[in-house]
């Protein structure tokens, strides 16, 4: 299955190192990120999952909560969670998915035949509060991710949702933003009576709106 943005999420129940989970009610309401690992035990992972705990605070400040998947049982998830600890100052404070039967990997198309057939890759979804996806990654199985760019593209599509703007390249929270094409610049005065710099007729740079 190819999942592509706009798309609904699709749904499932599974066992989590939390319990059972019934993914659209467990998230209902909020932002949600669902990535998967390819096995268990393996480094690469563990570095991302103990760096993903680190910043539990930040997904929490945006109203996102964060659930991880490998095809593994819940006893080796939570066999894991202590090396995790052990060696990364920090076990994960999210469930984690046991999908043994791949399921859940199927179902998202997390499984990629030409790359493995029985191991899921780094796929990570951003899926909103009406349960559409809004952001897909898929990385090889032997790079790490940059959870600081999950926070970054969250933050964007946070602040875009909000405001008739986009993010231009290399954007942060807290830099200039472009005003839509769409808005013409008599509405544009009203949204932003401080003005803006036009670069060009279809660039025009404004400060971040609060």
């Amino acid at each position: 299955m190819s999942i592509q943005l706009g798309d609904t999420a699709p749904d499932f129940t599974a066992d989590t190192t939390e319990g059972p989970v019934s993914f659209h009610d467990w998230k209902e309401g909020s932002w949600a990120v669902l990535f998967s690992h390819p096995k268990d035990y393996t480094p690469v992972c563990t570095t991302e999952l103990g760096y993903t705990a680190k910043l539990q605070a930040e997904f929490a400040k945006r109203g996102v909560k964060v659930i991880g998947l490998s095809c593994d049982s819940v006893e080796d998830h939570r066999g894991w969670s202590q090396d995790i600890a052990d060696t990364q100052g920090i076990a994960p404070n999210f469930p984690m998915i046991a999908d043994a039967d791949r399921k859940v990997a199927d179902l998202y198309g997390m499984i990629h035949p030409n790359a493995n057939d029985t191991m899921t890759v780094r796929s990570v979804f951003i899926i909103d509060p009406n349960n559409k996806v809004r952001l897909t990654i898929t990385y090889p199985a032997a790079t790490g991710r940059n959870f600081d760019e999950v926070l970054r593209v969250i933050d964007s599509l946070q602040l875009t949702d909000s405001h008739k703007v986009a993010t231009p390249v290399n954007w942060k929270h807290g830099d200039d933003v472009i005003i839509v094409p769409a808005v013409s610049n008599e509405d544009a005065a009203q949204m932003f009576p401080d003005g803006w710099d036009e670069q060009k007729p279809y660039l025009r740079v404004v400060a971040q709106p609060s």
